[in-house]
C-alpha cells in the first residue's frame, strides 16, 4: 500500500513538474489567480505591476534583468512600478519613489537608489543622509525635500501601501498582471523563468481582453 501511494505521490510531482518545464505558465505553480481581481490604471494596456522595496536584496539583485525585461515590453502592455510598505520603515524609501517620479527622475535615479542601499551602505531612511545624496545626483536639494514632504507625496505612498494589502502581497519583489494574476521569482524558481511566465500571462491578458481563449 505504501509503495503504491509512493508512486502515486513520484508520478504526481512528476506530472506538475512536466507542466511547469513544458513552456507554458503552471497556475498554482508558476502563477495564482488573484482572489480579489482589481480595475487597472493602465487604460488599454495590459498593466504590470511591480510590488519591490528598495532596501529588499531580491528587488536589488532581480532589478537589472528587469529593467532589461522592460526595455523589450510589447506596446499593449505597461509596468508600474509600487514600493510596498510592510512596516513604518518602509515608508521612507515609498516616499523617495514616488518623490523621484513626481520630479521626473525616476529613470536617471532609480536603479542608483539601490545601489545606494546595497553597495554603498547609505541608509537613505536619513532625512541627512538623503538630502546629502540627492544633492550629490545634482538635484536641487530645497525641492526634493518639499516634494518629499508633500501631502501629494505622503498620499500616493500611502494609496501604494493599501494597494499591496489589497492583493494580498505578503513579499516583494512580486507581480500582478493586469489585476488578475500574481507571479514571483520564489513561485516560478528563477528569474528567467519569471520573466517567460509574465510574457505568457501577458498574452494570456490581452487575449482575454480581445474575448478571446487564451492559447493552451
Amino acid at each position: 500500500m505504501f509503495a503504491r501511494a509512493l508512486t502515486l505521490f513520484v508520478a504526481a510531482v512528476f506530472s506538475v513538474s512536466s507542466l511547469a518545464a513544458s513552456g507554458d505558465a503552471f497556475e498554482g505553480h508558476d502563477y495564482a489567480r488573484v482572489k480579489n481581481p482589481q480595475a487597472v490604471a493602465t487604460g488599454k494596456k495590459v498593466e504590470v505591476l511591480e510590488f519591490f522595496w528598495y532596501r529588499c536584496p531580491h528587488c536589488f539583485q532581480l532589478e537589472p534583468s528587469l529593467a532589461k525585461w522592460i526595455k523589450a515590453l510589447p506596446k499593449d502592455a505597461q509596468i508600474r512600478r509600487v514600493p510596498a510598505v510592510f512596516r513604518e520603515d518602509w515608508m521612507p524609501g515609498a516616499k523617495l519613489y514616488y518623490t523621484l517620479e513626481q520630479m521626473g527622475l525616476l529613470e536617471r535615479l532609480h536603479a542608483k537608489v539601490f545601489d545606494a542601499y546595497h553597495l554603498q551602505n547609505l541608509d537613505l531612511n536619513d532625512p541627512a543622509v538623503l538630502g546629502k545624496w540627492i544633492a550629490k545626483q545634482g538635484v536641487d536639494r530645497k525641492k526634493f525635500e518639499s516634494t518629499y514632504k508633500s501631502f501629494s507625496t505622503q498620499s500616493k505612498a500611502t494609496q501604494g501601501a493599501r494597494l499591496a494589502m489589497t492583493y494580498g502581497i505578503t513579499g516583494v519583489p512580486a507581480f500582478i498582471v493586469d489585476g488578475k494574476y500574481m507571479t514571483s521569482v520564489g513561485m516560478t524558481g528563477s528569474e528567467a523563468r519569471l520573466f517567460e511566465v509574465l510574457d505568457e500571462l501577458i498574452a494570456k491578458a490581452r487575449a482575454e481582453r480581445a474575448g478571446k481563449k487564451a492559447a493552451p
